[in-house]
Parts: structure tokens; sequence; C-alpha cells
């Protein structure tokens, strides 16, 4: 059995030819996408976070809507950027989201991706200190999110508070109690991969690797997975972690499906360049359902994994969307175990 979401990027685009022309669109498609698939019988909605770009990129109100408009799937992010984030405001927003959600908050975190604009955190207030690098700045404020999520007071309370005080030091509220085993870290490296588990956090990884053995993706995907779950095993975490994949898959059912992505399934791995360093990205996945199930089914990080998390054209709307999902938890997901 796997827990199967969709992960958008939040396009917008003025085109006549996109259907999310505004961020007013993308913010009220993405929770009237949510819904369908929730309806479609998916497990999760998942949303990236981009800064100065035209895409999603404030999650907790969008998150904390979908969680209202929804009952049973749940709500995530893959990922956000934690160099830009106020750990204790993040704190309480995701809190607030979670609670009203009923607790379905699943929360992927890392150091970001290449950006928009330049050192873009700066903008928002945060500097490396003197020896980091943006790395270690967004490890620091995920260091303090953690801490403070747990829910221990750390707070000196005014003596002459406006309202009435809890004894002891006074902690951030809204707090979630279950919340701290629901954070995953979007993981690029087999290294990254064993110091999330060293954190004691969920892996999340995604379609791409930025690093390069030479192995195909799938594989080399497989290995992190593996590193992740031996670290936390010798960590001795009480808890079982959990481990997503993302992947774009498209099966072809009709004209429009293969109008849309007909071509796509002739694709490969790539290999190429992020931030000055090689990476290796997964491939496309695209054909009739027969054949998507035979090559799924050899996909051995997917095999490993217990959520698998589809991207999505976000701009094609919510109705194709919707059909990519349900296409692929009726006609793909059973025959290969997942349903």
């Amino acid at each position: 059995m796997k827990n199967i979401g969709f992960l958008s990027f939040g396009h917008w685009n003025p085109s006549p030819h996109s259907a999310t022309r505004s961020a007013s669109d993308v913010l009220l498609q993405s929770i009237d996408l949510a819904v369908a698939a929730e309806e479609v019988g998916a497990d999760g909605a998942y949303f990236r976070v981009h800064h100065f770009a035209q895409q999603l990129a404030s999650p907790f109100p969008l998150l904390a809507a979908v969680g209202a408009r929804t009952s049973r799937i749940e709500i995530g992010t893959g990922v956000i950027d934690m160099r830009y984030e106020n750990p204790l405001y993040m704190a309480e927003d995701a809190g607030a989201a979670d609670l009203i959600s009923g607790e379905r908050l699943q929360l992927g975190i890392s150091r970001g991706s290449p950006e928009q604009v330049i050192d873009g955190y700066r903008y928002f207030g945060y500097e490396p200190r003197p020896g980091q690098d943006h790395a270690d700045l967004a490890r620091e404020h995920t260091a303090r999110f953690l801490e403070v999520i747990e829910g221990k007071g750390f707070a000196q309370p005014n003596p002459r508070p406006m309202f009435p005080n809890p004894p002891g030091l006074l902690r951030l509220e809204p707090h979630s109690p279950t919340l701290r085993q629901r954070i995953w870290w979007g993981a690029g490296t087999r290294a990254t991969a064993e110091w999330t588990a060293e954190q004691g956090m969920n892996l999340m990884s995604s379609t791409l690797l930025t690093e390069d053995t030479g192995v195909p993706f799938h594989e080399l995907q497989a290995e992190q997975i593996e590193r992740f779950r031996k670290t936390w095993a010798d960590a001795g975490h009480a808890w079982t972690p959990r481990v997503s994949v993302s992947r774009s898959i498209f099966p072809i059912v009709s004209d429009l499906d293969r109008a849309y992505f007909g071509r796509e399934g002739r694709g490969s791995d790539q290999v190429g360049m992020i931030d000055g360093g090689i990476a290796r990205f997964g491939k496309t996945y695209a054909g009739e359902p027969d054949r998507l199930i035979a090559e799924l089914a050899a996909d051995e990080a997917i095999a490993a994994a217990d959520t698998l998390l589809l991207t999505i054209p976000n701009q094609l709307g919510v109705d194709y969307c919707a059909h990519v999902l349900e296409t692929i938890v009726r006609d793909v997901a059973p025959a290969l175990g997942w349903r």
C-alpha cells in the first residue's frame, strides 16, 4: 500500500493558454484541486514554495484553507525554504494550520532550490553568520523550529501579564502535540538523507538528486532511501519514519492525454547542472496504463517509498489534473499493489 498525493508547483501566467492566469487563480484552484483529489481517492495535497516567482509562495494560508475544505487527505509542502523563515513565527503558523486540518499536516522543509533572485533570503532579513553559508543558515533555522514545536516552555512570563499565565516558562501557541513527527526534509544527496535521519525527520526525495554516480536515477534514489533507513535505525529513534518520492506520471487514456503527453514517455534520465554542481533528473513516465504498470514496477525507489507524490501540470486546470490523479488511482495503482 502507498499513500498517493499530488505535488503542485503552483505556476500562474497571464497567457490565454493557462488555466491559472493570476495568483488568485492558482490559490483558489489549489484548494479546489485538493477537494477533487480527496473525492477521487488520492491521499495527499502538497505544494511547492518559491519566493519572488509567479508560483505559490506563502503556504500556511493555503494549507489552512485546504484543511478546512477537506476531511481526510494529508496536506503538505515540498518544500519550504528554511533560509527565508522566522522559526518561531513559522511554528505558530504551522501549529494553527495543523489544528485546523485535524492534525493532517505533513510539512516538507529544506535548504530550498535555486532561487529567482540572488540570495533572496537577505531581503527577508536573514544573513548567514560569519563562517556560515546559506545551507548552515537553513539548518540553524530548522533546528530552532524543531525545538520550539516540541512544546516545551522557554519564554519567561511577564509578572504582570494581560491574561493569567500557566505556571513555569511559556511555549508558543497554538501548539500541535503530534506535529514534530510529521516534519520532512527534502534531501538531494545520500549524505543529506543520512543527516535527515539523524535529526529525526521524515525523508522527502524529489525528481532530482544533486549528485550523480552513473547509475539510473531510481537506483541512486533507492540507495539514498536505504542509507536513510539504516541511519535512522542506528540513531534509535522511537518511531517509524516515512519516505516520499516524487514522479511525473501521465496515463494516456484519451486523445487529450495523447496531445499533451504522448511524446513524454520517450524520455529518459537526464544529467545536468544545479548551482554549479552535477545533478541527475528522473524521467517522465507517460503511456497507456499497461505500459506504465510495467515501467513503474521496475522503479526501485518507488518500491522502497511509502508515499508517492505526483507532479501535476496545474496550469492545465483542476478538471484535467483531477482526471490524471483519478486515472492513476483507478487504473494503475491497484495493479502495482498500491491499493
